[in-house]
């Protein structure tokens, strides 16, 4: 739980352990971070370096009336927060492949836990190859996710993640299917030349236009052409109706490192790619 002073008090099985508000958040003490930081770890699993432990005197919040106060862990989550980031920035480079946890969505990006609640920022366009209009069409928040490390700022001690380099090449995901299938998607775009349909999150095709369609409806295509060297796909829509508006996102890449990732097919006559080193 959180108290009104916004100390955290955790549940350690035998004893209680305080985290004092200003060891709570790398950042709180300076005034860099928002309270919100610290509230958003109640009933959640938090780290910490314990940094004490004391006879209580008095009885901690959310404790029996008349139980024997007992002893208190005193404990710091920023000590834990500066020893996992002066680890990252020590053994981390760009192109790792590392877990990372969802933490809050906003229209331009979604937040990541990649550890010890070090947080980064994936942009909205590096998500998925497929646009999007909002983070929450791929993730929600609380997701364990995959994501590479983009970018290291060593200076202001940031790290810059992105998502869409693990879902796979064009190549990939147009395996996936062939020509006279009949699959789902999901309508991502409406433009004057005709309708972008998601297949998978690094992969959508064009059909023709119709009227009542609207972005973040389902839809159900047939796959008329499939064109490496042009990247693109084909499809006949056949109908829409309101859906889910998320595709499940399917990882190519798990773990290791990326010097370099090449989305584009050999045939194709531009070459995309994001360059990590």
């Amino acid at each position: 739980m959180c108290d009104s002073d916004h100390n955290l008090i955790v549940d350690l099985g035998g004893i209680r352990g305080l985290i004092p508000r200003e060891e709570a958040a790398l950042g709180i003490r300076e005034g860099e971070v928002k309270d919100i930081a610290v509230l958003s770890r109640v009933n959640k699993h938090v780290c910490f370096k314990v940094t004490d432990l004391v006879r209580c005197k008095t009885l901690l919040p959310g404790t029996e009336e008349g139980s024997d106060p007992g002893f208190l862990a005193l404990l710091s989550r920023r000590a834990a927060q500066e020893q996992a980031l002066d680890y990252m920035l020590s053994f981390y480079r760009k192109g790792d492949v590392v877990d990372a946890k969802v933490t809050h969505l906003e229209s331009f990006g979604a937040f990541a836990d990649i550890g010890c609640g070090i947080v980064g920022l994936i942009s909205i366009e590096n998500i998925s190859v497929s646009r999007i209009s909002h983070p929450r069409d791929r993730f929600v928040q609380g997701q364990n996710i995959k994501v590479v490390l983009k970018d290291i700022d060593y200076i202001l001690r940031r790290f810059t993640l992105s998502h869409k380099e693990l879902l796979g090449t064009w190549q990939e995901n147009a395996d996936r299917f062939r020509i006279g299938q009949t699959v789902c998607g999901v309508v991502r775009s409406v433009e004057d030349y005709g309708i972008f349909v998601e297949l998978a999150p690094n992969l959508a095709g064009l059909a023709e236009s119709r009227e009542g369609v609207e972005p973040g409806q389902q839809a159900t295509v047939y796959i008329k052409n499939i064109i490496p060297e042009k990247m693109k796909i084909k499809l006949s829509l056949i109908d829409c109706f309101e859906g889910g508006g998320r595709s499940e996102s399917r990882y190519f890449i798990e773990t290791g490192h990326l010097d370099r990732f090449v989305y584009s097919p050999p045939a194709a006559s531009r070459c995309v790619e994001t360059i990590f080193t």
